[in-house]
This record gives C-alpha cells, sequence and structure tokens, in this order.
C-alpha cells in the first residue's frame, strides 16, 4: 500500500510550481520541490475523568488516553527527527510543536468520545507526529506511522498544524487503513480521501461543540495566505467553492455525478470525485441535524467498521453499505435510513425510487 500524497493536492501544487511571476517565485519553487520530495512509508494510557451525579455524587472514571509524540525535521527531508514533546511534557513555546501536540489530541478525543475507538488502531497506538518537514513544504501527510507536516511557503500555503481538519483528515487515512483500507485510485480511492475529510470535519466539528448549521464543513481553513481568493482546500457543505484564484485556478471539485471528473491524474482525480461522497455525507447529515458526529457520522464508522467494505468499492457500493449500516444501527423505517438515501440521491449515486415511482 503506498502512502498518500498528501492534504494539498498534486494538481494543485503542480499548477503553483508552473506560475512564471516573480512575486510568486518562492512559491513556485516551493511546489515544485514539495511534489519531487520522496516520502517514506511504514505500514496504553489511561486518564481519569471526574463528574458529579445525583444527588452530589463524586463519580471517578478510568477512560484511554492520548500517547503523543512530537518531533522537529529542522527543515531536512528526515524523518523522525528531534523528539521536543511527549504526553507529559509542558507547551515548548515552538507554534507548530504546540498546535500539532494539541490536535492530536482533539483527534484522539474525538475517536474515543464519538466511537469509544482508542487511538488509530483502535488499541491505544501512540501519535507520532513530525514539525518543520523540509524548508517550504507545501503539504502535511501520513506516512503509515506518523503525521508530517511543513511549514509552508508563507507565499500561498501557511503552516499546516492550524488547522485540526488537516491533523484529523491525515490521521483518518491511518483509521481507514487499519480497517482494511481503501484501493487509493479512481473512485474507491475518492471514498478513502472523501471519509478522511468527513473525519476531519466532524472532528473540528467534535472540538468547537458545534451542530450541523454552525460548521463551516470546510477542510483546512486558514491554511491560505490573504494573497488567496479562497477559504479553504475543500468545501463538503459546497463543493466546487473552496476557492477561485488567479494562480491556483478554480476549485474543481464536482458535487453531483453528473459532474463526474475522468482523468488519469491525481490516482484517477481521487481529490476532485471526492467532493461528490463529501456532499451525500453533509446532506445526510444536513437532514438529521443536530451534532453531526452523533448519527451520520456514526453511520459512516459502522461502514468503514463493518469488515464488509471491499478495497475496490465505487461510490454505488459504498452508498449501499451505509444504508445497511443505518438500517442495523436505526432500523429499515428510521429517519436515518432516509437521511442517507436522501444524501446518496441528493449527488446522483442512487437512483430515487421516489421520482422512478411517479
Amino acid at each position: 500500500m503506498s502512502t498518500s500524497p498528501g492534504i494539498v493536492p498534486p494538481y494543485l501544487l503542480a499548477r503553483i510550481a508552473a506560475v512564471q511571476e516573480e512575486n510568486w517565485a518562492r512559491a513556485a519553487d516551493a511546489a515544485h520541490r514539495t511534489l519531487a520530495a520522496p516520502r517514506e512509508y511504514r505500514p496504553v494510557r489511561s486518564r481519569l475523568r471526574l463528574s458529579i451525579q445525583e444527588p452530589g455524587t463524586l463519580v471517578a472514571e478510568a477512560t484511554p488516553a492520548p500517547d503523543r509524540e512530537i518531533s522537529d525535521a529542522k527543515h531536512r527531508e528526515v524523518l523522525p527527527g528531534t523528539r521536543v514533546r511527549g504526553e507529559d511534557d509542558p507547551a515548548t513555546g515552538d507554534v507548530s510543536v504546540d498546535e500539532a501536540f494539541d490536535g492530536l489530541g482533539a483527534t484522539y478525543d474525538f475517536w474515543w468520545d464519538s466511537y469509544a475507538r482508542d487511538s488509530i488502531d483502535g488499541s491505544g497506538s501512540s501519535l507520532l507526529a513530525t514539525v518543520h518537514y523540509g524548508r517550504d513544504y507545501d503539504n502535511a501527510f501520513w506516512n503509515g506511522e506518523r503525521m508530517v507536516f511543513g511549514d509552508g511557503d508563507d507565499e500561498v500555503f501557511r503552516g499546516f498544524t492550524r488547522s485540526l481538519s488537516v491533523i484529523a483528515h491525515e490521521l483518518a487515512h491511518g483509521v481507514i487503513e487499519d480497517e482494511g483500507g481503501l484501493l487509493y485510485r479512481g473512485q474507491s480511492g475518492a471514498l478513502n480521501e472523501s471519509i478522511a475529510d468527513v473525519f476531519g470535519a466532524l472532528a473540528e466539528q467534535h472540538r468547537d461543540g458545534q451542530t450541523v448549521d454552525e460548521a463551516t464543513w470546510l477542510i483546512g481553513e486558514g491554511i491560505f495566505t490573504d494573497a488567496v481568493q479562497g477559504v479553504a482546500l475543500r468545501s463538503l457543505k459546497a463543493p466546487g467553492t473552496a476557492y477561485d484564484d488567479d494562480v491556483l485556478g478554480k476549485d474543481p471539485q464536482p458535487a453531483h455525478m453528473r459532474d463526474y471528473v475522468e482523468t488519469r491524474d491525481d490516482n484517477g482525480g481521487v481529490h476532485i470525485n471526492s467532493g461528490i461522497p463529501n456532499h451525500a455525507f453533509y446532506l445526510t447529515a444536513k437532514a438529521l441535524g443536530g451534532h453531526a458526529w452523533e448519527r451520520a457520522g456514526l453511520i459512516w464508522y459502522r461502514t468503514l467498521t463493518s469488515g464488509t467494505l471491499p478495497s475496490t468499492a465505487d461510490f454505488t457500493a459504498f452508498a449501499r453499505a451505509t444504508l445497511a449500516a443505518a438500517a442495523a444501527e436505526y432500523g429499515e423505517e428510521s429517519e436515518e435510513v432516509a437521511a442517507v438515501r436522501a444524501g446518496w440521491t441528493g449527488v446522483g449515486v442512487i437512483p430515487d425510487d421516489r421520482q422512478a415511482e411517479s
């Protein structure tokens, strides 16, 4: 299995690398070197929670806790780098180190609080990250063992540790791999990217306590500099609207199967066509309301962890699997099944039987 290309799609880096304007020279050089950089792939703690219950009884509960370790590559493309912060160490004052540490913790809390999953493998595996990778490195990626963060070029991209959706997205690739993986090509690859986006967005919403309507549904909000006309890398709520910039071009993600992009680039468009299942999840969550991780997210999690999802699943197979997971969890005639069906029919992946009957 090969590593994913990172949170920033290769087509976007290629576009930046091709820019000729002098004022974008640093960004173009950074994008070129980011594309060329090799990336090696390598396939329990506890904490005490106190609560007061009626009538005023203090209850102590031991729950799993993250085991985090942050290393500093010191602008070299060598992993893991020098260890700079562990689980019991204080903040370092290095913004990237401390943001990565906090982001890993927030992601861990999301998986545990929402689905009782103890870390990436469900068995308390350590959460490892390396910051300050390379010089002007324009990406963040999961290499099968740890999170790796570049600092960006300061012309197009800021540091990648500032976005929890980026951190949680990449860690979700680890969860996907642990559950059997999805072949990183074509529709199964787009599903791989989409599931990582879904849980990246949900981790951010969980940290902030946001409802479906309060959330931005953006992936990578805040990683662009002010020079870029855009708010994020992707939008689950409105695929194709995250950016529209003279240098970067327009966000190419479709939101419906009628606009599916046939391409050989980007492993068959895995970062582009992921907009379709992304929007299906958003429509499902919107129909259910409340906190998206509670019902819509649980259905997607049950689907991923069912043990029955083939590694080559296409959009239709995954849609059917989510319907089966919703029915098993909530019942065939439930509101949840109806919402899942509406999500997938809304993006044209499965037919709307009601329209066919009318």
